[in-house]
């Protein structure tokens, strides 16, 4: 190996080429004009660099960089002072970078995730269920069909990574960044087997305007979002996954998993191009732009091993996905939890977005707003407008997405209305009246159980059931 020890190199002129198989020592700057081609430099680099700088810099470098620079730059003090970096260049460094100001050209700095609730701490609606759609986690809904016994949906806690039944215990982990909560299904017995048209999986749907005024052009195939999630199975199996656009033509892009390991999270990351043939044009409304679905199982009626993985093709519903394994449906009791989803403008993923839970609330409250649970609570004032017909109108938090429909329970006097110094039980509030996305009016009449209240008087309801709740829908 050569070394070659100088004092100083100017460039030579313009198109040269200085090129140095070994060391050069530079004891006080190199100047280039075009291209450098080197083992190593020892010394600092000064002026503007044109060409590329193949070898590594242990010296400063001053000047402007608009080539690559594929070595690497450091000294014992800092690692390198660059005032532009070729735009098609990365810049990977452990240590700190201390700028004036940072612009991004992709995404932006605040509110990056298009996911609402994605770390999966809003639950209005309470923390377990057996039926399906929207029952616990805000945001996220479990479908299941042909099920010999219906599996459960709920939140789960994410647990230190110490624990050993939360491994690994070292490396990445969603507790470690800050995952509390996580949203999931745990399985029926199903007895009968996996059947062709036997499915369960989880589903969020993006708001159309959400994505359309993103940033992401999702009629350019150079144009990227980015979905990052924790997963973990209680099951070792490939799991498939897809977006399906709802606009237009609707468009699929399935993908995998890659094979998980029993009981362990896996951070899955997925970067997704617009699509051009046909586009996928996101309308900017307040409807359903992209749903995202994740699979524990769907059968042979949706699925189809011609589908490829990580395109854009033409929706079919025999052709979602490849065929599923089918060994998480099978097994009792099997387990699947998922955290920590974001949605992006780039084909980065960025560290998730926390928020606090109040804004995270807020959010959800556009589509659902759970206005009472339990027993005990002030419910509304309303009118007697006629004997035993109760007018209530309640004042939505939020404005929500669409005019809202009632969510309410119904039992023996799960409600008392007061008035006129006397109160009685009754079991639910029939139907709505004039809904708006702020304000609603309900109605309590005779055959919801309502009795004893007189024409004219004002009233007081309170729930009185530990079982009563009263919500508010407006879920995509």
């Amino acid at each position: 190996m050569s070394i070659l020890n100088v004092n100083k190199i100017n460039p030579v002129g313009g198109g040269s080429t200085i090129t140095i198989a070994g060391i050069a020592s530079v004891t006080n700057n190199i100047s280039v004009g075009n291209s450098v081609t080197a083992g190593s430099f020892v010394g600092p680099i000064e002026g503007a660099v044109t060409g590329a700088v193949t070898g590594n810099v242990t010296g400063n470098v001053t000047g402007n960089v608009t080539g690559n620079l594929t070595g690497t730059a450091s000294t014992s003090t800092n690692a390198a002072t660059a005032y532009a970096i070729d735009s098609a260049a990365s810049l990977n460094t452990s240590g700190i970078v201390t700028a004036t100001a940072f612009v991004p050209t992709v995404g932006q700095l605040s509110h990056r995730n298009l996911i609402v609730n994605g770390g999966m701490n809003v639950a209005q609606r309470g923390s377990t269920s057996t039926s399906q759609g929207y029952k616990t986690v805000d945001r996220f809904a479990a479908w299941f069909s042909g099920t010999d016994e219906a599996p459960t949906q709920s939140t789960f806690d994410v647990s230190a990574p110490s624990s050993p039944y939360h491994l690994p215990t070292s490396g990445a982990h969603p507790y470690k960044e800050g995952f509390r909560k996580a949203f999931g299904v745990t399985n029926g017995n199903q007895t009968s087997g996996a059947g062709a048209g036997d499915y369960v999986y989880i589903r969020y749907k993006v708001e159309a305007q959400d994505l359309a005024n993103s940033g992401w052009d999702s009629t350019s195939a150079s144009n990227y979002l980015t979905l990052s999630f924790w997963v973990k199975s209680s099951v070792a199996q490939n799991f498939y996954c897809r977006l399906e656009s709802q606009d237009g033509t609707k468009r699929n892009y399935p993908f995998e998993t890659g094979s998980l390991s029993a009981f362990t999270w896996t951070k899955i990351t997925k970067t997704i191009p617009g699509n051009t043939s046909p586009t996928v044009d996101i309308d900017n409304n307040n409807g359903t732009g992209i749903e995202i679905h994740w699979q524990m199982f769907r059968g042979t009626d949706f699925t189809d091993n011609s589908v490829s993985n990580d395109t854009w093709a033409t929706y079919a519903s025999g052709t979602r996905t490849k065929d599923a394994t089918s060994t998480w449906y099978t097994t009792n009791d099997a387990s699947f939890q998922i955290t920590g989803v974001q949605l992006e403008v780039g084909s980065v993923a960025t560290p998730f977005e926390h928020r606090s839970y109040g804004e995270d609330l807020e959010r959800c409250k556009r589509y659902y707003y759970r206005h009472i649970t339990g027993t005990d609570n002030a419910v509304a004032t309303a009118t007697a407008y006629q004997d035993n017909n109760l007018f209530p109108i309640i004042d939505l938090p939020v404005t929500m997405r669409a005019e809202p429909s009632i969510d309410v329970a119904n039992g023996s006097s799960y409600f008392t209305a007061y008035s006129n110094g006397g109160s009685d039980g009754f079991n639910t509030f029939s139907s709505m009246w004039n809904p708006s996305t702020n304000t609603v009016g309900m109605n309590a009449y005779s055959n919801d159980g309502v009795s004893g209240r007189s024409a004219g008087h004002s009233v007081m309801i309170i729930s009185s059931h530990a079982n009563s709740y009263l919500g508010f829908s407006a879920e995509l």
